[in-house]
């Protein structure tokens, strides 16, 4: 069966509740990092878990290019040796990989030839400048083409430098961090708030000098060498959370989800949902790779709106817009400020969520830093668009779950960017969805 991903699109409509015991495809943010982390380790890593989509496999063809050479036992299983990178003979293109391009240039500022930066029409709209700006404060010759890729890297000197973060960011953090591998003397980021903190935890299990993991100054020096990793990848709480939602609004539901990646910089939405009186089971398990993981319990729940900023606005930056689809089914009011970090994402999330919520009834009150919403609001099926982005496209898939009539998600595919099978998933626990655009 062959996917176009010009034309796939989901057809669906509301049904019978959703039930049964699922997993969901491997944490997205530790997959990039362990194909970065273990190419340059010394020896051979085994990756189990491994997600396999279309982000990660940019971040994977990118390693290779640059020499590394990974055996694949299967979609998920990867097997990969590591050690010196070498130049590569063409531009690397991550693709749509925001979390790709920005981990690599910080590894790229260390290397000891030239190297070229690139991706797609969509990713050359992403600020790099917050990236860019502490790797030259580092003594890296990194070029950006207004604040945006192609980034040009040469050979440079690297030294360490303490870095006060203006924003709380995991993708700047790393990038600095994984620079300051290669630099002489000790790196410091000094954190806002609390920001993901996948490297970190990958790098102490390797052996890298690390301190202050958890806390708000994290530091590295240079490493003689990094140990292999040998990890099994947790399944990722950023595509759990479209089912999550589904499981509170679709009546009658009642969804477990397995192995699910709880690192407590991550799980923002889980406290808001708890809080908007959400019925979610912490079924606890214990670690994976270092990170805590457990099954989720949902069922349908009577949600109520509340306000939300502050900290715990970086905690859940990939699920507003899922969070969108749960404010317009929930009671009262749902405010949101300080989350301008989503009108620069693979699309400017709030106009876009926005714009095609309204085209199944929806009214939201945009805001520069974030929106209102006054619910409970019926939403009728229509016609949207994913607009290329896969966070879009799944919340408009679990909007159609909630509303009345048949909708149809154009531009489907890139669901697959971080949860595929999005929509045979859905089907397994009873949502009435059909795949279109298949030859």
């Amino acid at each position: 069966m062959k996917i176009n991903r010009e034309n796939q699109q989901f057809r669906l409509r509301a049904g019978a509740g959703l039930r049964g015991t699922v997993a969901v495809p491997g944490d997205k943010s530790i997959s990039h990092r362990a194909v970065m982390l273990g190419g340059i380790a010394d020896g051979v890593s085994q990756v189990r878990g491994w997600l396999a989509a279309g982000d990660t496999e940019a971040t994977l063809a990118a390693m290779q290019s640059l020499g590394v050479r990974v055996e694949r036992a299967d979609a998920g299983t990867l097997k990969i040796y590591g050690g010196p990178l070498r130049a590569a003979a063409q531009p690397l293109n991550l693709m749509n990989a925001g979390t790709g391009i920005r981990l690599l240039a910080g590894i790229m500022a260390g290397q000891p030839f030239a190297s070229v930066l690139d991706g797609s029409r969509q990713l050359r709209q992403r600020p790099m400048k917050r990236i860019t700006q502490p790797l030259q404060q580092m003594g890296a010759r990194i070029e950006a083409q207004a604040g945006r890729c192609p980034l040009r890297i040469k050979p440079a000197r690297l030294h360490g430098i303490e870095y006060a973060m203006p924003v709380a960011s995991g993708q700047v953090k790393s990038a600095v961090l994984l620079a300051g591998l290669y630099a002489e003397g000790t790196t410091t980021v000094l954190q806002p708030g609390p920001a993901r903190d996948h490297t970190e935890r990958i790098l102490q299990a390797m052996g890298a000098p690390v301190e202050g993991i958890e806390s708000s100054r994290v530091s590295i020096a240079p490493a003689d060498r990094l140990k292999p990793l040998d990890i099994t990848v947790p399944g990722d709480f950023s595509s759990a959370a479209f089912l999550l939602v589904a499981g509170l609004l679709v009546a009658d539901s009642d969804l477990t989800l397995r192995g699910i990646n709880l690192n407590p910089t991550r799980i923002g939405l889980l406290d808001v949902l708890i809080e908007m009186g959400a019925q979610i089971e912490v079924q606890e398990r214990g670690l994976e790779a270092g990170e805590p993981i457990a099954d989720l319990r949902v069922r349908t729940s009577e949600l109520r709106g509340i306000e939300i900023g502050g900290e715990v606005v970086v905690r859940m930056i990939d699920e507003f817009p899922i969070l969108m689809v749960a404010a317009l089914n929930a009671g009262g009011t749902t405010t949101v400020r300080d989350a301008q970090e989503l009108r620069v994402k693979e699309t400017d999330r709030i106009a876009v969520m926005a714009q095609e919520l309204g085209r199944m009834g929806a009214q939201i009150d945009e805001r520069a830093d974030g929106f209102r919403i006054v619910g409970r609001q019926h939403l009728k099926g229509a016609v949207v668009d994913g607009h290329d982005d896969h966070r879009i496209a799944m919340s408009m898939t679990i909007a159609g779950l909630t509303a009345q009539g048949e909708t149809l998600v154009q531009d489907a595919a890139c669901a697959g960017d971080s949860f595929p099978g999005f929509a045979e998933t859905l089907r397994a626990v009873g949502a009435e969805l059909a795949l279109e655009g298949v030859e």
